[in-house]
């Protein structure tokens, strides 16, 4: 799960204060509670048809505008939603919950100002409310502005101790500025939204959780993968030491590692996710390894190269590329479109192909290309794009090899890349994922790694711009 970037925005639900009750004869009335049973159906298309009759009948009915623009929200209908929470508060200028909700949806909308603006109202109206304090956590983040979002986080557990969502995305804070004493038991409380992160539900083991208390010296313990497949990629290194501590380790994967995983340090047994588990004394998911070491900045286990390339596969793709004249380099440009922060991960290649300078031969690493940059590939023959059927793990990390740099976004690919050991350079939005930290150009993950960041929001081309002039200057013409 490529996660600072699943900040889970949740929204503030809690109803109005209650009205006096109006006769059930009364039109507006009737109509206002069919609309927000409609609207606990998910049924929001009649659930906004119905508020806007209660409107009709009195379009000074706060509730009203505020429920409807919940369900525009909902439906993605966002400049809608804020129009329709804009009304709300007109009707009612201390409507705390709709001030929060505005914030929300602004924050989505990339409208910052405006959204710190609706969450700080919301705040002093009702200054005990924990979910506006958390939401507004979440915009300062955006702002760079860390010890104001720790401190804001902090409010919203004052107030309420057993806040999931804060306590886990004050972790993802934590670790991003590099405080992993805090940032590591804080991410145990992904799991009280598991589904929600793409986790699954958590797994329903008989033998306990490790988290390093335990010996587990003559043990055999369980590691599996939890999130995505570049997760998977990140913390498979943690088998090594944990076969360190005398444990016989077995590792369940994502069905398309398998093939990548086989020559892990540390394994006793690698099992295909859904296959049949043999038996185990203890188990422990992979993100949980760096709580269950202890792990800091200093104790990373960041061996040069842990994972290693099909030696023969390696053989026929450079059989295939033929003689190697010019610098290859491998490009990744998108990711999982599902994933949450793929808007601001992911760059269409047309945005990128005038930036590549020339006097390079360039690759498509990606087996899945959109159809948008399939189009500009087409048209772009510099940038040979090899068979996508042909490139599940095994292949990539082969052609990794064969490539002098890889070039990628966050993906699952250039965690494969790092971990072989290849050169490889990693382009990151202006708020990037937790595990890249801030500030640096290097990854304690990763040697063979180097960091390119947008110096500011949504601008790629001065990004695109560092990496042509390191090109020049990591390959100068002969």
């Amino acid at each position: 799960m490529t996660l600072f970037g699943k900040l889970l925005k949740r929204t503030a639900t809690a109803a109005a204060p209650a009205t006096l009750a109006a006769p059930e004869s009364d039109p507006l009335d009737a109509l206002y509670r069919q609309a927000t049973r409609a609207a606990a159906a998910r049924d929001f298309e009649r659930a906004i048809t119905l508020f806007d009759r209660a409107i009709a009948l009195n379009p000074a009915h706060a509730e009203s505008h505020y429920k409807r623009a919940n369900a525009l929200k909902d439906l993605g209908r966002l400049e809608a939603s804020v129009a329709s929470y804009d009304r709300a508060i007109e009707q009612r200028s201390d409507y705390a919950h709709a001030y929060c909700n505005r914030g929300v949806v602004q924050h989505r909308l990339g409208a910052i100002t405006e959204a710190l603006s609706s969450l700080e109202q919301a705040i002093a109206i009702e200054p005990a409310d924990a979910i506006a304090h958390y939401n507004r956590a979440l915009v300062l983040q955006d702002c760079s502005r860390w010890d104001e979002a720790l401190a804001s986080y902090d409010q919203s557990l004052a107030i309420n101790p057993a806040y999931a969502d804060a306590h886990y995305n004050r972790s993802l804070a934590s670790l991003f500025l590099g405080d992993f004493e805090n940032g590591w038991p804080g991410y145990e409380y992904r799991w009280k939204n598991a589904q929600r992160l793409g986790l699954g539900p958590p797994r329903d083991f008989e033998a306990p959780l490790w988290l390093g208390e335990a010996s587990v010296a003559g043990k055999r313990l369980l590691l599996y993968g939890e999130g995505g497949l570049g997760d998977t990629l990140q913390f498979c290194r943690y088998a090594a030491s944990a076969a360190g501590r005398g444990a016989t380790v077995l590792l369940e994967v994502q069905a398309p590692l398998i093939g990548v995983l086989g020559n892990l340090a540390g394994l006793a047994e690698l099992i295909e996710r859904g296959g049949r588990l043999p038996a185990f004394d203890y188990q422990c998911p992979l993100m949980s390894l760096p709580l269950a070491f202890g792990t800091t900045l200093d104790t990373i286990p960041a061996a040069p190269n842990y994972l290693r390339a099909d030696e023969a596969t390696v053989a026929q793709w450079r059989a295939l590329l033929g003689e190697h004249h010019r610098p290859r380099i491998g490009l990744v440009w998108s990711g999982n479109p599902n994933n949450a922060i793929d808007h601001r991960r992911s760059i269409p290649l047309g945005d990128w192909v005038a930036h590549l300078p020339p006097d390079f031969d360039y690759f498509c690493l990606q087996k899945d290309v959109r159809a948008a940059d399939r189009a500009v590939l087409d048209s772009h023959p510099s940038i040979l794009s090899l068979a996508d059927d042909s490139l599940d793990f095994v292949n990539t990390a082969a052609l990794c090899e064969c490539m002098d740099v890889v070039i990628s976004v966050d993906t699952s690919i250039a965690h494969l890349s790092a971990a072989l050991g290849r050169r490889t350079w990693l382009l990151l939005p202006f708020i990037p994922d937790w595990r890249w930290m801030r500030d640096r150009d290097d990854s304690p993950w990763y040697p063979s790694m180097t960091l390119y960041r947008q110096q500011h929001a949504g601008r790629w081309h001065e990004v695109f711009a560092r990496v042509a002039a390191d090109l020049h200057r990591n390959f100068p013409p002969a």
